[in-house]
């Protein structure tokens, strides 16, 4: 019986890698490849980085996006809260 494509894969030796996590040829943020005797710097458990302004660049990138996702989070929020209310005061209209 010959192997199938699904199990000949399946046991190779090199695994293939999960969908979007960074290889550690490279750095994550400029793409310079990483040359095996040079230090990496990594950051996120097991994204590389060529330099530490690399990784502080990335650090300073995630803290901008938190903020505005912190930012849309509250808007959303409030805009929640003042539909709720508007709600309210539209049954207590109709109740009275």
């Amino acid at each position: 019986m010959e192997p199938s494509v699904a199990c000949s894969f399946f046991f190779d030796a090199e695994l293939l890698g999960e969908p979007g996590m960074p290889t550690m040829d490279a750095c994550a943020l400029c793409a310079k490849p990483l040359a095996r005797d040079s230090d990496v710097f990594m950051y996120r458990g097991d994204t590389p980085y060529c330099s530490e302004e690399c990784r502080h660049e990335q650090m300073h990138l995630d803290a901008v996006c938190a903020r505005q996702a912190a930012r849309r989070l509250q808007r959303f929020s409030a805009e929640t809260e003042s539909h709720r209310e508007q709600r309210q005061s539209r049954k207590v209209s109709v109740a009275s």
